[in-house]
């Protein structure tokens, strides 16, 4: 059998679909099939919801102002599906002549390409976001039951000290009652008190005019002088016939007792 040299030989390239030419480029193949469909490319750009300039960087197989092969190929598939193409012979002719173009593999990526995979973040900003605030909400509890224990500390206080107050006001407290003559003559004394502490006070006849404990303000008549005693002279501020007398003289050591006339 004799074979003529200048016939055409089959590659593996005449697997391609015979519409499509073995020297044919995909974009401009495509160019042709949306011209003779006579379509516009922006009615196109506007079902693929693709950019303009994207479908004629395609059509002009201008593969340096698109993204990497991957893409590439995606957006054969999709052009070529809306002229209803052949879109596998367009994606083989693609992978032909792409390593001829950019001398990089169809499958490569690219490592100046504007999308770039970035490792896996250690935490999202949401992620951190619910840290926070489950840190505020946490706090805000803790700063809440300390409010509750300082009042209730702060109630407890309050009660017992209203208790002794009145217990001392109901209880510990003699003032013994005098005669009208008593009250209207001799000397007045006047004590008032800034904290709750025991007196002790007799006027010249003897006659003990307060004894106890004592939280309120007296005001007391007899003849002077009076023998005196405060357990707590600080707490007590004294007059004798609403002339002020300062304690400081007769007090040792918190105490004093000690006789007063006029």
């Amino acid at each position: 059998m004799e074979i003529n040299p200048n016939s055409h030989q089959p590659t593996g390239s005449n697997s391609l679909s015979s519409s499509l030419g073995n020297i044919q480029r995909p974009g401009e193949y495509l160019r042709q099939i949306r011209i003779a469909q006579k379509k516009e490319l922006e009615e196109i750009a506007n079902v693929l919801n693709m950019p303009v300039k994207t479908l004629t960087a395609l059509e002009q197989d201008d593969y340096t102002a698109l993204p990497e092969a991957t893409f590439i190929k995606g957006y054969y598939r999709a052009y070529a599906k809306f002229l209803n193409a052949d879109a596998s012979a367009i994606i083989q002719r693609f992978d032909e002549i792409y390593a001829n173009d950019t001398g990089l593999k169809a499958n490569h990526a690219l490592h100046n390409s504007p999308i770039k995979f970035m490792g896996k973040l250690a935490g999202s900003k949401s992620g951190r976001n619910r840290t926070w605030l489950k840190r505020i909400a946490i706090a805000a509890v803790v700063l809440l039951l300390a409010w509750l224990a300082l009042m209730a500390v702060q109630n407890w206080m309050s009660s017992n000290k209203d208790v002794e107050i009145s217990a001392v006001t109901n209880s510990d407290v003699e003032i013994l009652p005098m005669n009208n003559a008593v009250l209207t003559s001799g000397d007045q004394l006047s004590l008032s008190f800034i904290r709750p502490t025991s007196v002790h006070i007799v006027d010249a006849t003897g006659k003990v005019l307060a004894t106890g404990r004592q939280a309120s303000n007296l005001n007391l008549n007899g003849e002077s002088p009076f023998q005196i005693r405060l357990d707590d002279a600080t707490a007590v501020s004294l007059s004798l016939n609403q002339e002020s007398i300062a304690l400081s003289s007769y007090t040792v050591n918190g105490k004093a007792e000690f006789r007063l006339s006029r």
